[in-house]
């Protein structure tokens, strides 16, 4: 039976996403969390419905005459340049793992991807979302390893996708969303279990705190 996720997205993220007003990086961290979260899928809905009543209410306004005939052609610009990316496409690991929401923006599967090493037991992926204005990627963990220690100049937002992790705040696992900011200097570390793997929305980049900080802060962005 899979364990319901504990630690949630707050209300602020999950109305901004009812309401289309997230980032992209962002909403694709909400909707892949919402798939994986029953009690935030009910939240959502909840906001969605408020929106569509108060949207009743509005008074329409008359569209331009061409509006129609513009939208189908940007759709249909979209279809041709973005190839779909159906699930048969997919090893049973990979899809396991990765909710659809956050799996059409990977495009491969995840032992054929181009990892990039973060030190010992660490990897990162970076993926390309929305105008790249925050860093978004998924991380690799071994069992029972250490991300470096590290706060960060804007905030931090990790999705647990396999596996768990642990730090002063509490033990995040399937599901879970951490959030940390400025206030936070932590390392997390890996449960010995099994791998750990994330999906991480960053604003402004990190700064490595611990004994090789400043080593790693010539790397971190490469």
């Amino acid at each position: 039976m899979t364990k319901t996720p504990g630690h949630h997205l707050d209300e602020e993220a999950l109305l901004g996403y009812a309401s289309g007003s997230l980032g992209e990086a962002e909403s694709v961290l909400v909707a892949t969390h919402l798939a994986l979260c029953p009690t935030c899928r009910e939240r959502t809905s909840t906001y969605e419905a408020w929106g569509g009543a108060v949207l009743s209410q509005i008074e329409p306004s008359r569209l331009a005459d061409d509006a129609l005939s513009k939208t189908m052609a940007r759709l249909s610009q979209t279809e041709a340049s973005e190839p779909p990316c159906g699930q048969a496409a997919f090893d049973h690991a990979t899809v396991m793992t990765l909710p659809r929401p956050l799996r059409d923006y990977v495009g491969g599967n995840l032992d054929s991807l181009p990892w990039k090493s973060r030190g010992r037991g660490v990897k990162e992926l970076p993926i390309e979302i929305g105008d790249g204005s925050v860093r978004a990627s998924l991380l690799r963990i071994r069992p029972g390893e250490t991300i470096p220690q590290h706060t960060h100049e804007g905030v931090e937002s990790t999705l647990v996708l396999k596996g768990a992790f642990s730090d002063e705040t509490g033990t995040y696992a399937r599901g879970d969303v951490a959030i940390a900011t400025a206030d936070h200097d932590h390392a997390p570390v890996a449960d010995s279990a099994e791998e750990c793997i994330c999906f991480a929305v960053i604003e402004g980049p990190l700064r490595f705190t611990g004994p090789i900080g400043r080593v790693l802060n010539l790397f971190v962005r490469s």
